[in-house]
């Protein structure tokens, strides 16, 4: 009953506030859902809050920031970078 009023709650904070500020909700609800541990889900809304206010960037920011290839990157660097590239074209990820 308590996980009910939980999700309801979650539910409705999304749907009543902005949505920027509620992308950072999609993983902690996710964990919540699919694991049950509200633990896991306060640390995954902790960790972004935290990636967010530190390097005041989103963590899909951050991710598209490291994905893209640089001078001083090795060889190896160069190449998962661009599998990661290859992979997100194949899956429809990139725009």
């Amino acid at each position: 009953m308590i996980i009910k009023k939980i999700i309801l709650g979650i539910i409705f904070i999304v749907f009543f506030s902005a949505c920027a500020q509620n992308a950072s909700l999609v993983g902690p609800i996710y964990a919540l859902t699919t694991t049950g541990n509200i633990y896991q889900a306060g640390a995954s809304f902790a960790s972004n809050k935290a990636i967010t206010r530190f390097t005041g960037k989103s963590t899909k920011e951050n991710i598209k920031e490291l994905i893209v290839i640089k001078k001083d990157d090795t060889e190896f660097e160069k190449l998962v970078k661009r599998q990661v590239k290859k992979t997100r074209k194949k899956l429809n990820l990139t725009k």
